[in-house]
């Protein structure tokens, strides 16, 4: 069982709070040195790092992401052993501490931090990363880019155990912080595949129905190849109307006042409900008549800066009280003779479907799809019957599949908080984890 230290001692610095009474109280500066840039072109002859999420890791500089060593004209050597720090941008930046693993080098936007006396720097990775997890450092930044000067991070308080306890400290962590990651990363590659059987799932009913021995029929397009006997390919249009938005987020004193289903609101929202919080806007009598929500339209984002997120779907699936489609997507209202909106829905998420869409989109930084091609795609359709029970069975089954991906993330999320509790607990203090003698 874990226990606190037998006697505790104030910090006198607020956000340390109690600390044990064995422990000391330090400056940066006391035990840290900040390296110095180099200005030349000897990168070559080492690899890239670059600080992420996940820590320090060697860049793909083969996939030509972000900014490449040719483009430093001042850089870093680090070595291992040493911390990688991002000390602006502290709101955003996705992680300021990184333990560096191999020598390399770094652009200067990063600080490298080397120990100049007896200490076991990854207890202090694990410091950093306490405070990091929840921007403790922001309060102590300055200016528009919410950065911490060198002066400012080499004056900041720090605690200092013994050398033993640091190593202890940090071989315990280092264990316990692990099992956390395999069991995270457990979880995550599980959702993938429960993903991946979602997709799978939709891909295959939509296209070719519920029965297995539904004796099947050639489609007459070669990327669709067979359909079951009875279904019919159509175009959109054939079954449907579409109309682009025009609707911006702006208020206008001569439009009336509307609620606008935005971009977002689609993109991460699978049916779009009367619960969302809906941005207040206006717009005008034609665009109101024309982009009102009814239930059982399907929204569609029409650009986006990758092509994949295009025709991303949503069903508004309830009955809504002035709700209009926004700039940047596409309302597709089916005509209820012919095709069901959720089978409509349930089609353009199959990715046989909406790579038509993936290839029609146009642009090189921004892409889009224009009115024609999402006129002119095609859709794979059953009797209103089928479609019917297909839409039935999916919901069932994505239903049970996204309450067991629910499930896992909130597993994740208390691991994810463990892990945040566990470190701070244990690099204060809070908590004894030396072993004794």
């Amino acid at each position: 069982m874990i226990k606190p230290y037998p006697e505790y001692k104030d910090s006198c610095v607020e956000w340390i709070g109690e600390m044990p009474s064995n422990w000391d109280l330090v400056r940066n500066k006391n035990i840290f040195s900040k390296s110095k840039n180099i200005v030349g072109a000897k990168w070559k002859k080492y690899p890239v790092l670059s600080l992420t999420k996940k820590g320090v890791i060697i860049k793909d500089i083969e996939r030509n992401e972000g900014k490449m060593p040719s483009d430093f004209s001042i850089y870093q050597i680090v070595k291992p052993h040493n911390l990688l720090m991002c000390l602006f941008d502290i709101d955003v930046t996705p992680r300021c501490v990184g333990y560096i693993n191999n020598k390399g080098i770094v652009s200067a936007a990063y600080s490298e931090i080397a120990p100049i006396t007896d200490i076991y720097t990854k207890y202090y990775y694990y410091w950093y990363l306490m405070l990091d997890f929840d921007k403790q450092l922001l309060h102590l930044s300055k200016n528009l880019r919410n950065s911490l000067s060198n002066e400012d991070f080499m004056a900041l308080p720090i605690v200092k155990p013994s050398l033993e306890e640091q190593q202890q400290i940090t071989s315990f962590l280092d264990k316990k912080t692990s099992e956390i990651d395999k069991t995270i990363e457990k979880d995550t590659l599980l959702i993938e595949l429960l993903q991946e059987k979602r997709t799978a799932l939709i891909n295959h009913v939509v296209t070719k129905g519920l029965d297995p021995e539904i004796p099947m029929k050639e489609s007459g397009i070669e990327w669709i190849g067979e359909i079951p006997e009875g279904w019919e390919v159509k175009k959109i249009k054939d079954v449907a109307s579409v109309r682009i938005s025009n609707v911006d987020k702006k208020s206008k004193p001569d439009e009336p006042d509307v609620l606008l289903c935005n971009y977002t609101d689609v993109y991460n929202n699978d049916f779009i409900t009367s619960d969302l919080d809906f941005m207040k806007a206006t717009a005008n009598f034609e665009q109101i008549k024309k982009l009102s929500l009814l239930k059982d339209d399907v929204i569609i984002t029409k650009d986006s800066e990758s092509p994949d997120d295009i025709a991303v779907p949503t069903l508004v699936n309830e009955h809504l009280d002035n709700v209009v489609c926004g700039y940047h997507l596409a309302l597709i209202r089916p005509n209820n003779a012919f095709l069901d909106g959720n089978f409509l829905f349930r089609s353009l998420e199959s990715k046989k479907i909406n790579d038509q869409f993936v290839v029609n989109a146009n642009g090189v930084t921004r892409f889009g799809i224009s009115t024609y091609p999402i006129k002119n795609s095609y859709l794979i359709i059953p009797s209103l019957k089928e479609q019917i029970k297909i839409v039935n069975y999916l919901e069932n089954q994505i239903s049970n599949i996204d309450k067991t991906i629910i499930k896992i993330n909130e597993n994740i999320r208390l691991l994810q908080e463990y892990k945040k509790s566990l470190i701070h607990h244990v690099v204060t203090g809070k908590v004894n984890v030396i072993k004794e003698d």
